[in-house]
């Protein structure tokens, strides 16, 4: 990523991983403390180191830390209607909300990974465009894009407990995709952030995979998650292909690229197939 912040190094201090004595409990909560420290900007205490290992292992919490960041941002639409607030205004502040909690790291991923894609004419210049902090044309347009959809989507769908549980849905789904894609794309670099995180095991990337599902079928109902399941799926694969034809496989950014994509899929999904909601 192009950004200073660097998930990994926040949470890997120093020596190796001592598991705590409190069994599998303990190493539950230690999962989950790794997937929000990698996937928000929220601090927790972490006594104890973390090697990449634990960082693949723990990837399946990666959609638990997603429905914290949707949560946080349903809190603030239910409170913004509760207050007479217009749809447009609410979606924008809970939409405002999930970008200050993960530190629009998903989005900065999008805008590298558009500019290094469209700017550049060969392999090891989209790297090197891709780890460039400055923002290109291509960037722009994408975050702008990006931004524009989710917006739009919660404020077409107005009310307060679908937009809500919409939310919670989009956002766990969406980092749900991220592990299954660290398992099956080979970095495109031996350094930076996916490469630092490794590959998850496969146990972990089905568990994100039943976790986003099982939120997304509560949330939306099983006709619209089944859509918005072929549809992550089917752009997952894009992606993949795409990131192997242009980089040789997928960087950090190429994950932020994906979980857009997906948080967008799911959102539009939930607005075209209004079904039951939590």
């Amino acid at each position: 990523m192009s950004t200073d912040f660097d998930p990994v190094d926040t949470i890997r201090l120093t020596g190796t991983m001592m598991m705590a004595r409190g069994g599998w409990a303990s190493v539950l909560m230690t999962d989950i403390k790794i997937g929000v420290l990698l996937c928000t900007r929220l601090r927790l205490p972490h006594p104890v180191a973390f090697d990449s290992c634990d960082v693949a292992r723990a990837s399946w919490a990666f959609p638990v830390a997603g429905a914290v960041v949707g949560g946080a941002g349903a809190i603030v639409y239910v409170t913004a209607s509760a207050i007479q607030l217009p749809s447009t205004l609410a979606a924008a502040l809970a939409l405002a909300t999930t970008l200050l909690i993960t530190g629009c790291l998903h989005e900065d991923g999008l805008a590298d990974t558009a500019d290094g894609f469209g700017g550049g004419s060969e392999r090891a210049r989209k790297l090197e465009i891709m780890r460039d902090s400055r923002l290109g044309t291509y960037g722009a347009c994408a975050i702008v894009m990006s931004l524009l959809l989710r917006w739009a989507a919660l404020a077409a769908i107005a009310s307060t407990v679908p937009v809500a549980s919409s939310l919670v849905a989009t956002h766990a789904a969406a980092r749900a995709a991220l592990p299954p894609f660290m398992r099956f794309v080979p970095p495109a670099r031996l350094d930076g952030l996916s490469a630092q995180a490794g590959q998850p095991p496969l146990r972990s990337a089905a568990i994100a995979v039943l976790l986003g599902t099982l939120t997304m079928v509560v949330a939306l109902g099983p006709p619209a998650a089944a859509i918005a399941i072929v549809l992550a799926a089917s752009a997952g694969l894009f992606v993949a292909w795409l990131s192997m034809r242009q980089i040789g496989g997928q960087t950090g950014d190429v994950l932020g690229a994906l979980e857009q994509i997906v948080e967008a899929i799911v959102l539009l999904t939930a607005l075209a197939m209004p079904g039951p909601r939590l």
